[in-house]
């Protein structure tokens, strides 16, 4: 590592592992530049959640989100059939209560916004596709497809499931397909059925679909369909035919939301790797550890490994 000057870490990809790992590491004196490949941070995604586990990490850190202003604390998470006859209350409460961090739910958006206000004059290059990568006794050069490159002691891959980083470090590999992809939106929406901080998951055969208060008035919703993707223009007309005799609540969130506000997403993962990193590059989030939708922890995950990059 250096001597007489601060310690620069090159940063690929500004999506939230990118960023808190950014705003971890300068919060540490660390010189940080992040490079993403997009040509705008845009507003993209539907939502998350930030687990017990992800607050912890946060509070750790020392870092402020305003996480219960920008979205909703988890109250209750209640597991019930496509008609919403109740199977199981899952004690979400206590869990959190005994790990001693609660749990929310709030739009990618708010995230992103949070973690950006945080960062203040950290450099963020936009349109920077990596390339490849070149490792010697001083650190590491990074070079995009534009002709630019970077120069820094050490470099962190948090540029996603695709990750450039990861396939420099073990090459190229198959994604896991999970046979289904979810349709996601985020809605003005509100239900008897569906409490303040309520998360409710409805289980058919084969099919599920949930409901998430965001606070706000705001609903977000996510649907598991088999791997058929309908054409753009007919997704909510497939949506409100799949689960056309579900609940009411959940007919009438699709019901709610425009053609134009829902996204559909792949549901895969990788094999897991026993290294993440090699000398001075490491990898964070889906870009170390890629995982299924379900599991709700992949912003969570990132969090967590921004927290452990901070401590080396």
């Amino acid at each position: 590592m250096p001597s007489g000057r601060p310690v620069k870490a090159i940063v690929i990809g500004a999506g939230i592992g990118g960023l808190t790992c950014a705003v971890a590491l300068k919060r540490v004196g660390v010189d940080v530049e992040v490079y993403e490949r997009a040509t705008e941070l845009r507003e993209v995604g539907a939502a998350l959640a930030v687990m017990s586990n992800a607050v912890a990490a946060l509070a750790a850190l020392d870092i402020d989100l305003g996480l219960d202003e920008r979205g909703r604390a988890v109250e209750s998470f209640t597991i019930v059939d496509r008609r919403g006859r109740r199977i199981r209350d899952l004690p979400f409460g206590e869990v959190c209560d005994r790990v001693g961090a609660r749990s929310f739910c709030l739009s990618r958006a708010d995230l992103q916004q949070a973690l950006l206000a945080r960062l203040a004059d950290c450099p963020i290059h936009l349109g920077a596709t990596a390339d490849g990568f070149e490792t010697d006794d001083e650190g590491v050069t990074v070079r995009f497809t534009d002709g630019r490159s970077a120069r820094g002691d050490v470099l962190i891959g948090a540029d996603g499931f695709n990750s450039a980083v990861r396939r420099h470090l073990v090459g190229p590999e198959k994604a896991r397909d999970s046979g289904y992809h979810f349709q996601l939106g985020i809605v003005p929406f509100r239900h008897p059925a569906l409490p303040p901080g309520g998360v409710r998951q409805y289980w058919g055969d084969g099919q599920r679909f949930a409901l998430i208060d965001l606070g706000h008035g705001r609903c977000y919703w996510w649907a598991n369909m088999s791997n058929h993707v309908p054409a753009p223009d007919r997704v909510k007309e497939a949506l409100e035919k799949t689960y056309g005799n579900w609940a009411d609540e959940v007919r009438g969130a699709i019901e709610a939301t425009p053609q134009e506000a829902i996204l559909t997403v792949p549901s895969h993962d990788r094999p897991h790797l026993e290294q993440c990193g090699d000398g001075p590059i490491t990898l964070l989030g889906d870009a170390a550890h890629p995982m299924l939708t379900t599991l709700a922890q992949g912003a969570g995950m990132a969090i967590e490994d921004a927290r452990e990059i901070q401590r080396v």
